[in-house]
């Protein structure tokens, strides 16, 4: 009869080998996931054709909370768009928030453009972004809309080319990958790290598998008021986190495809303290149990560099532990440089691969953690996520003292 602890081995030793093999071919799915990406891309017209394309007035929801990095630079970028006709409209929660001395310079700038300012103070529901849309809605004057976040810089063809797609009416949604710009800090490069190697791919291989995409990513959603107000507008979602998963999911819902443009976007991250990345990681995380939570579970399958460790381990070494081990690392830095470059033309994530081990060791301890419990930080608010919706902690010090146990 095994020894008891020879059979523990052997079973550990089988369920890593297992657990590496299915991260490898997650990595081979996300291989195929970039692959279609990048074809589709080189069928796309080329920008000049862009110009006898769909070409509707459009208004561009930007609502704030605060001043993000580079701001200023962001805002600019959406008033140098090369577009016929659009109306920019911006809106705040506080009448004291620093972001309406930013509009008001940006308005002196560009005389020209339509841009508006609304200060949005009701509260209607936790979801203090989805608050401020639904009370930005009115001002808005044409039938397609835009809603991306503060911190996105864009280049001057962007609007041609994401709102090109509702040229077609089986088409309900258009969104876009995006690149992170790092703070400078360990724990900004991390995050930047994470977009370019590990959420894009996820983004692709979900696209791959599912034949389409049935969520939208919040650097840009482009819809059609008319499919808004078919899903119950913003107030119907105003109580979730996952804000952009939600609309992409309803409209989808709708017998609508969710277009994935070949545009990528900037996207400027906070200087993140470890602990801030953490955090971040662990909202992320959360939020998508709440969204996906059959796919969250599924991601305990795709942390391939710690499962091949785990396989050397309990194997104690043996040359085929080691050789799995290193097919393992070959394929994963291949799908996370091929996302980064090819994709993205994301540089810094070449420079910043030797952090890729670091991240591949947190993110088991960040799902894990996201698996077990129900409460997040968001923009310096504690709340609870019962199915996805977002429940306010009435008493902020005890949120975070159940945080610190972490």
């Amino acid at each position: 009869m095994p020894h008891p602890h020879l059979t523990a081995r052997l079973t550990i030793e089988m369920v890593a080998a297992l657990g590496t093999l299915s991260s490898l071919g997650f990595y081979l799915l996300s291989a195929c996931g970039l692959i279609s990406f990048l074809r589709q891309r080189r069928r796309k017209a080329s920008p000049a054709s862009l110009s006898g394309s769909y070409l509707p007035p459009v208004s561009i929801l930007k609502p704030l909370k605060g001043i993000d990095p580079h701001i200023w630079e962001a805002f600019c970028s959406h008033c140098e768009l090369d577009y016929p006709e659009f109306q920019l409209i911006f809106g705040v929660s506080d009448p004291g928030d620093p972001a309406i001395a930013l509009v008001h310079r940006l308005q002196a700038k560009y005389p020209n453009r339509q841009i508006e300012l609304l200060v949005c103070e009701s509260d209607l529901g936790t979801n203090r972004k989805l608050s401020t849309l639904a009370q930005m809605l009115p001002a808005a004057r044409h039938e397609v809309l835009l809603v991306n976040d503060s911190d996105i810089r864009v280049e001057p063809d962007y609007l041609r080319r994401v709102v090109a797609p509702l040229g077609d009416a089986s088409v309900g949604l258009v969104t876009c990958l995006y690149r992170g710009i790092a703070g400078g800090t360990l724990g900004s490069r991390l995050e930047a790290l994470g977009i370019s190697t590990d959420f894009v791919p996820g983004v692709l291989s979900a696209r791959f598998l599912e034949k389409g995409l049935h969520f939208g990513l919040g650097s840009t959603l482009v819809f059609r008021r008319t499919d808004l107000h078919a899903i119950g507008g913003f107030e119907a979602m105003v109580d979730y986190l996952a804000d952009d998963y939600e609309l992409g999911n309803r409209i989808a819902a709708l017998g609508k495809r969710v277009e994935l443009s070949d545009v990528v976007v900037d996207t400027f991250l906070l200087a993140y303290s470890l602990r801030q990345f953490f955090d971040h990681q662990l909202r992320w995380a959360r939020s998508v149990r709440g969204s996906r939570t059959w796919g969250y579970l599924g991601l305990m399958f795709t942390f391939g560099v710690p499962w091949a460790l785990l396989t050397v381990l309990a194997a104690r070494g043996a040359t085929w532990a080691w050789l799995l081990f290193g097919l393992t690392l070959i394929v994963r830095l291949a799908v996370g440089l091929t996302s980064a470059e090819a994709v993205l033309g994301d540089g810094q994530a070449l420079r910043d691969i030797f952090l890729l081990p670091v991240r591949d060791f947190v993110a088991p301890v960040v799902w894990a953690i996201g698996l077990m419990g129900n409460q997040i930080l968001w923009r310096g608010d504690v709340f609870y996520l019962k199915n996805g919706r977002l429940i306010r902690v009435a008493d902020e010090a005890a949120g975070q003292h159940e945080l610190s146990r972490y």
